[in-house]
């Protein structure tokens, strides 16, 4: 039987009363949607760029889809019509502007570029198209009028499925643990999150090791699944983590009779026998937040400012990041660590990246205590971060430029 899933939204979503501003006249288009009728603003439209198909049913674009049509559809807009994607874009940057300028083309007011490689292109077209609203997923690139960038504390997310990790690291007597990445120290978001998952596992396992294979591309599912089996066949994981796209090493787990821990989406049901959780991301929170505002912020010259800046950055206390429900293979009592460590995660007193370690007690009413203790944040190599005692390094730092492993990560 399932257990429960976790309270991910510790802190109400930002709720925004704001009334509709006018938009472009609409134009049908063929995305398959929900529909639902009376929107407050019939004539906007939204545009969205994909770097997989909108039919995916696990993973990145998929997890951005249903983002964007859940929030559309709470905000009571048609998916049908007022939602134009164009998918499959690669990192290319003719190929993104090109899928921009078919956008602008079909009168969208707002398009959302959702692979971090789109950056430049649309950089550049929101300075062509200064009354067109641009919002780019992961970059660092804005500007003060009509083109932000959003992302989110997903490193807190992976802690707990670090947890997930190690308890069953613990259960199976295997301290070896597998991360399928698409990169590593060259990005702060890969980076980032193979830290705070390692972080994760050794707060529970300290004897444990991450061992992490770099697939060189955000999405690459024939190597995905070939670099799942070789952690399990060269490195003995008994555990398979990713950032990756697509399923595919929760499948070769499965498939090894070992476990995994997905990303984006609840990948259960691509790996039933094998997937513990998933660091996943509510991106409706944000879709609905950037979709009424843009929608109310009378021009595109107004979507930064309304915004509140150029840079949209949540975490579980605004319930955009989170894991997905818990799968009957993970260890007794998972849920009771993740709740406790999720309780002092929305407290603001913790967070991941501080010189401030976690253990934990199990009690005899079935929750858990948590002890902090001071210790110092290192590299692999033994560089002290954070001295113990210290404070979460900068979020600066987590999003451009962490660029090393934590102590107990390898590289394959």
């Amino acid at each position: 039987m399932k257990k429960r899933i976790l309270a991910l939204v510790m802190a109400g979503v930002m709720a925004l009363s704001l009334a509709a501003c006018g938009g472009n006249t609409s134009s049908k288009d063929d995305n398959p949607g929900s529909s639902t009728a009376g929107t407050a603003d019939s004539d906007f439209k939204v545009g969205a760029i994909y770097i997989n198909k909108k039919s995916d049913t696990a993973g990145y674009t998929y997890a951005h889809h249903k983002g964007i049509t859940k929030a559309m559809e709470e905000l009571g807009m048609d998916t049908n019509s007022q939602l134009v994607i164009v998918d499959e874009v690669q990192e290319n940057y003719d190929d993104v502007a090109a899928a921009v300028d078919t956008l602008v083309g079909e009168g969208c007011d707002i398009i959302f570029g959702i692979s971090f490689g789109y950056l430049d292109a649309m950089n550049d077209k929101a300075a062509e198209y200064p009354e067109v609203m641009f919002s780019h997923a992961t970059g660092y690139l804005s500007n003060e009028t009509n083109f932000n960038n959003y992302f989110g504390r997903i490193y807190q997310a992976r802690y707990l499925t670090g947890v997930a990790a190690g308890l069953k690291s613990l259960e199976t007597g295997n301290n070896n643990v597998g991360y399928v990445s698409a990169y590593g120290t060259e990005y702060a978001e890969t980076c980032s999150g193979i830290n705070g998952f390692t972080l994760g596992v050794q707060s529970v396992n300290p004897d444990a090791t991450v061992y992490v294979k770099e697939l060189g591309a955000w999405s690459d599912e024939q190597n995905e699944y070939a670099f799942a089996e070789e952690l399990i066949n060269s490195y003995n994981c008994g555990v398979i983590a990713q950032h990756c796209d697509s399923a595919q090493p929760q499948i070769a787990a499965e498939k090894a009779g070992v476990f995994g821990c997905g990303y984006n989406s609840d990948m259960t049901v691509d790996a039933p026998k094998a997937h513990l959780t998933a660091a996943v991301w509510n991106w409706d929170v944000y879709y609905k937040t950037a979709i009424e505002t843009a929608m109310s912020c009378g021009g595109a010259e107004n979507f930064v400012s309304a915004m509140g800046g150029p840079a949209y950055y949540e975490g579980l206390v605004k319930g955009l990041v989170g894991v997905s429900e818990l799968s009957d293979n993970c260890a007794p009592d998972t849920q009771a660590y993740l709740d406790a460590i999720i309780e002092l995660l929305a407290s603001g007193e913790w967070d991941v990246f501080s010189g401030v370690k976690l253990s934990y007690t199990k009690n005899d009413d079935g929750s858990v205590t948590i002890t902090k203790t001071d210790s110092a944040l290192k590299t692999n190599d033994g560089t002290e971060i954070v001295p113990a005692g210290g404070q979460s390094v900068e979020d600066s730092v987590i999003t451009g430029t962490m660029n090393y492993f934590v102590e107990g990560v390898k590289v394959g």
